[in-house]
């Protein structure tokens, strides 16, 4: 029988390719078994940290009023906010806390007639308190004087309890 270099190099091609072919499906499989069927041991821990309160503090020595109230009138509400967290926070909101009181030089003044009116939620623009820090933030008109207010209540400080949201 005669054979040509043709026929002989044809049929290797086919072998090679044929056990070319073989070993990429045995070594897949065997890839894909190895994988699906392997197994370990391990362990893993987190731990959330506590996010301490955000203080605030209303009209500070040193921070000045733009405005006076007056019956019948607004003024703006100043507040420090004070961020006592290794993490920056977001205002969320401003929320009223309580009854308005007077100083304790104005005892006399049992009816305000102070109302606080709080920004809309969510806080805008958006404001951040760095770590570690305090900002001064100015609420322009949030506070209202009726005239229903007591003569009593004529030079009077108010306290206005209010609450801040934070967001991390």
């Amino acid at each position: 029988m005669k054979t040509t270099a043709r026929a002989f190099t044809t049929g290797r091609l086919a072998r090679t390719a044929a056990a070319t072919v073989a070993l990429c499906v045995l070594g897949g499989t065997g890839a894909a078994y190895a994988y699906w069927a392997s197994t370990g041991v391990g362990a893993g821990s987190a731990a959330n940290g506590t996010m301490q309160t955000v203080i605030v503090d209303a009209l500070i020595a040193g921070d000045t009023p733009q405005n006076s109230l007056v019956p019948g009138g607004t003024a703006d509400v100043i507040l420090r906010a004070t961020n006592p967290n290794a993490h920056a926070v977001t205002i969320y909101g401003v929320a009223a806390n309580g009854a308005v009181t007077a100083d304790a030089a104005h005892a006399a003044c049992t009816t305000t007639g102070v109302t606080f009116t709080p920004p809309p939620v969510p806080f805008s623009p958006t404001l951040t308190i760095q770590p570690n820090s305090s900002i001064l933030l100015t609420l322009p008109g949030a506070a209202s004087m009726s005239t229903a207010s007591l003569s009593a209540c004529q030079g009077a400080q108010f306290r206005v309890p209010v609450t801040l949201e934070v967001r991390k």
